[in-house]
């Protein structure tokens, strides 16, 4: 779900661009033959073009398209999706000006390599999104109303409960269902360090997660999966987030290391922003407008039903919400 840093810990962590919803979000984002295409709004030519990463999931692209749109609105900058497919990529791309901005990083996905692009100034940590993301392990409620045993890690250590989340794939293992591999993701680890008998399937994206999802909910069959908070899927299929062991700075450091060590939870990750350490210079009023920008999980959690549930298009469902909200983002131009 990069996402942020100066936090305590080291970013959800992943970050670039998609395989399957990633691509649909960049497409509508910059048009469907791939060319880059304004938000509406008066443009100046002569300004420069202001690049945003979209990160593989729906919330990633709201924040976007929130910001093209006043951007080129209000402060005249033309804006581009720029197409980043892997996490360090990302922070290379903003390094050197490639790219402009990334608005959500989760910090405990943050690894020790990124975390030398802030240390060195060619990134800068913006600050705070506005939004709290909790990653984690998820299950639809029946399964635990059926099994008690599994709101918790050590219920899936038994072989027989094991079997009943198995598929021809992992044999007499169960399936744990993750979503896209380019995410920041440890739960290979944590498996293999809680010696639990799972093995990850990766779906390949957020959309492939939610379309499994929906037809398990529907014949209500068991299945344990990655995701996260806040998403509209969380809510329509009923998911409880399974504990467990507590994150504590040991595992953190493993994360952040990349160690294979990580035997505990995702940390809550507080949302950050970040820019290229280029941009203050490049256009001061956008890096000043980026500064003040401010998504919350109630602005999120607004927007994701219709893109997640209703199948409408991110750009429109973020130009509605600019519409609505226009006491909100004058304050960000002041």
């Amino acid at each position: 779900m990069e996402r942020p840093l100066s936090t305590s810990f080291a970013t959800r962590f992943r970050t670039l661009a998609a395989l399957f919803l990633g691509l649909v979000l960049v497409a509508a984002a910059c048009g469907s033959d791939g060319d880059t295409e304004t938000a509406d709004g008066e443009v100046d030519a002569d300004k420069p073009t202001i690049g945003f990463v979209v990160n593989p999931w729906t919330a990633s692209a709201l924040n976007v398209e929130v910001a093209r749109a006043i951007i080129e609105s209000e402060l005249g900058y033309p804006t581009e999706v720029v197409n980043i497919d892997e996490n360090e990529a990302m922070f290379t791309g903003l390094a050197d000006g490639t790219a402009d901005a990334v608005l959500e990083i989760w910090p405990s996905g943050i690894t020790e390599s990124e975390q030398a692009f802030f240390d060195d100034g060619t990134v800068e940590n913006l600050g705070e999104l506005g939004a709290v993301g909790r990653i984690g392990w998820f299950v639809p409620s029946y399964v635990i109303d059926e099994n008690p045993a599994l709101a918790t890690w050590e219920g899936y250590n038994d072989p027989a409960v094991a079997a009943e989340f198995a598929t021809p794939e992992t044999g007499d293992n169960g399936r744990f269902l993750g979503t896209d591999p380019s995410y920041s993701t440890f739960d290979e680890q944590i498996i293999a360090n809680l010696g639990l008998p799972f093995e990850v399937f990766y779906s390949g994206s957020e959309a492939a997660t939610v379309a499994e999802l929906d037809a398990r909910v529907a014949a209500e069959e068991p299945v344990l999966m990655y995701w996260w908070t806040p998403t509209a899927a969380v809510s329509k299929y009923d998911l409880v987030k399974v504990e467990l062991p507590a994150y504590n700075d040991t595992c953190g450091e493993s994360m952040a290391a990349g160690d294979g060590g990580v035997d505990c939870d995702y940390p809550e990750d507080v949302i950050i922003k970040a820019v290229s350490g280029q941009l203050a210079d490049k256009a001061p009023d956008v890096y000043s407008f980026l500064q003040k920008f401010t998504i919350t999980n109630e602005d999120q959690l607004s927007m994701l039903p219709a893109v997640e549930i209703d199948g409408e298009d991110p750009e429109d469902v973020a130009a509605k919400w600019v519409a609505d909200n226009g006491d909100t983002w004058s304050a960000w131009l002041d």
